[in-house]
C-alpha cells in the first residue's frame, strides 16, 4: 500500500489545527487511561493500524494493561474494566458509529452519573479528535 498523500507537509494550516485540538485533549482533565482507551477503541472499529499501533504502545507507557488491551474488543463482557470505563467505552462506540444511531439518552444518562458535563464535554472532543486522525490516516494510507 502506498502512501497517498502528506497531510502535514500539503495543508499544514489545517493539520497545524488538528495539532491543536490534540494538544488541548493533552492538558484537559481527562485521565489517561480514559485519553487513551477512547483511541485504541475507536481505531479498532475504524481499522486504523497506524493509531492502534501508537496509542496501545502509549497506553503501555502510561501504565496500562496488555490483558486490558486484549480484551478492548470485548469490553462488554470483560471484567476488567469498571462501570465508569464501560460508560466511556459506550460513548467512543457510539459516538464513532455516529450513523447507526449516535449517543444514546440512556448512554449519555450513565456518563452523568459519573462525569460532570465538563469532562463529557472533553470525552466527545477526544472521540470527535481521534475519529479525524483516523480518516485522515486511514484515506492517505499511512501504515505501521
Amino acid at each position: 500500500m502506498q502512501y497517498r498523500i502528506d497531510i502535514q507537509k500539503t495543508e499544514p494550516k489545517a493539520y497545524e489545527l488538528m495539532l491543536a485540538l490534540e494538544n488541548y485533549l493533552q492538558t484537559s482533565n481527562l485521565s489517561k487511561t480514559h485519553l487513551e482507551l477512547i483511541k485504541i477503541r475507536a481505531s479498532q472499529i475504524n481499522g486504523c493500524a497506524f493509531c492502534i499501533d501508537m496509542h496501545t504502545k502509549d497506553a503501555i507507557k502510561y501504565g496500562e494493561t496488555t490483558q486490558r488491551i486484549f480484551l478492548l474488543n470485548a469490553w462488554k463482557e470483560a471484567t476488567v474494566f469498571s462501570e465508569e470505563e464501560k460508560v466511556l467505552l459506550a460513548m467512543t462506540e457510539q459516538i464513532t458509529l455516529i450513523s447507526t444511531n449516535g449517543l444514546s439518552d440512556e448512554t449519555y444518562a450513565q456518563a452523568e452519573q459519573f462525569f460532570d458535563k465538563h469532562y463529557i464535554a472533553q470525552i466527545i472532543m477526544a472521540i470527535t479528535t481521534i475519529n479525524a486522525w483516523n480518516r485522515i490516516a486511514v484515506s492517505c494510507n499511512k501504515t505501521v
